[in-house]
């Protein structure tokens, strides 16, 4: 059975780089999945479900259950290792629940940890609107990407406290502190 690990944080909190780390460190264990760069990339492929995807993601907008989950059950059927972290996920109640639901059926998946990697806000608008990568950048973008994030997070974090899943990472440090605090963390979970 793979275990999944799903990371949450605002936008700029890092919580991809560090996952990202975390399975290059790891590699025959951990595989990593950005639910954003999943979905970019098939945006950037201009396929129809791209297209769709890219309308979504270009106005800040959170990207339909169905597409998403699809994109995800995908990524963690062929991943090589028994481990995965997917960042980036879940972003409402409603992914919570079709993911949980798609959990409650797979007999070859088990969650084992959900951990938020936590950042003020102001620390996350700093890190995303100086980056400046994209459209998604922008600050009336990212405000909009905040409200998406923070508007259902009580919510999400209740539900997976009640299940004893939810760890919680400070975000303002090294990024070397944060990614063997997670780690260490992590392998404690394998």
């Amino acid at each position: 059975m793979k275990k999944l690990i799903l990371i949450i944080g605002a936008p700029g909190s890092g919580k991809t780089t560090d996952a990202q780390c975390i399975a290059q460190r790891n590699h025959k264990r951990i595989t990593h999945y950005s639910t954003g760069d999943m979905l970019r990339a098939e945006a950037a492929s201009g396929s129809e479900q791209g297209q769709i995807i890219n309308a979504y993601i270009s106005q800040g907008n959170i990207v339909p259950i169905d597409i998403a989950i699809k994109t995800i059950v995908q990524a963690i059927s062929k991943a090589p290792t028994p481990a995965i972290i997917l960042d980036g996920y879940p972003r409402s109640v409603e992914q919570m629940e079709a993911l949980e639901h798609y959990l409650q059926s797979s007999h070859e998946v088990a969650l084992v940890s959900v951990i938020e990697v936590h950042v003020s806000d102001t620390v996350a608008r700093e890190r995303v609107v100086g980056r400046a990568r994209g459209a998604d950048d922008h600050h009336d973008v990212f405000e909009r990407r905040m409200t998406i994030y923070t508007k259902p997070l009580a919510a999400i974090e209740a539900y997976y406290r009640s299940k004893n899943l939810l760890h919680i990472i400070d975000a303002e440090r090294s990024i070397d502190a944060i990614v063997d605090e997670m780690e260490a963390y992590i392998i404690s979970k394998l």
